[in-house]
């Protein structure tokens, strides 16, 4: 067995023991044992980043441009759950990206797509542009546990939130987020709008129309909250056309191109 195949199935296990340490204890009086939780994620995420970056340049082909993202949302996931309790969101994330490490041991072979260091304002624009997106499917997650927690209060189930942080405070982490991903994204459009010649060619026309779309609704929606005081389940629907949107626009295409033609 090779690097990839031994690397990608050591994460998987520890990705999946990580995910069992918190949904195991989910409802315990005491929650999850953190330190268990975060040694085991802390030493997936380093196997994951080995594999990732073990390559001499850059590769953004799809499934790696996947396990990137997946790799940035893993480690600010972790990094918050030092200080607030998202035991609700872990055993998503961790779950997810350790599921991806294993899917992509058996994906067919796929052509290396690199980019150059000297393509500086492309790099420039990649990057922002997948930051964005790692932030505000966090922010996208953080929603859900919102509206979790909401329903929950009203149904007056205090047992299924006592584990969990108060609502208040959730809400403002949310719009904290989806405020700072939202700005990332609005850069990130403006630098390939202002320096990429190629940003409104035909062939990019559908990504920048989606993005843009996405784009649009995140600002509405913090519009929404600012202005009209909107949260809740007209906050989530929101949030999951905006995640959506964006979604397709920076892996609809490429999933066609390079998976399925």
């Amino acid at each position: 067995m090779d690097f990839l195949v031994i690397g990608s199935s050591l994460d998987f296990l520890l990705y999946l023991l990580a995910t069992l340490a918190v949904v195991t204890r989910l409802f315990h009086p005491e929650g999850p044992n953190n330190k268990l939780v975060l040694g085991l994620a802390c030493a997936a995420i380093l196997v994951h980043a080995a594999l990732l970056f073990s390559q001499q340049t850059l590769n953004f082909n799809l499934p790696h441009v996947v396990s990137l993202v997946s790799l940035t949302i893993t480690i600010v996931v972790t990094l918050v759950a030092l200080k607030f309790k998202v035991n609700l969101l872990l055993p998503v994330i961790y779950g997810f990206t350790g599921l991806w490490q294993l899917v992509i041991i058996f994906l067919p072979p796929i052509d290396s797509i690199p980019l150059v260091n000297s393509k500086f304002v492309l790099l420039s624009h990649i990057s922002l542009a997948l930051v964005a997106y790692s932030i505000l499917i966090i922010a996208t997650l953080f929603a859900f546990q919102v509206t979790y927690i909401n329903v929950k209060l009203k149904s007056k189930n205090l047992a299924a939130v006592a584990h969990l942080p108060p609502l208040m405070q959730v809400e403002t982490q949310l719009f904290k987020i989806l405020t700072l991903g939202t700005v990332i994204l609005f850069i990130s459009e403006v630098i390939g709008f202002a320096f990429l010649d190629g940003f409104l060619a035909k062939a990019n026309a559908h990504k920048t129309l989606l993005s843009l779309l996405a784009l649009s609704i995140y600002s509405v929606i913090l519009w929404g909250h600012f202005v009209k005081g909107w949260r809740g389940h007209r906050v989530l629907v929101l949030m999951l056309t905006a995640s959506g949107l964006l979604t397709l626009a920076y892996f609809g295409s490429r999933l066609v191109k390079e998976f399925i033609l």
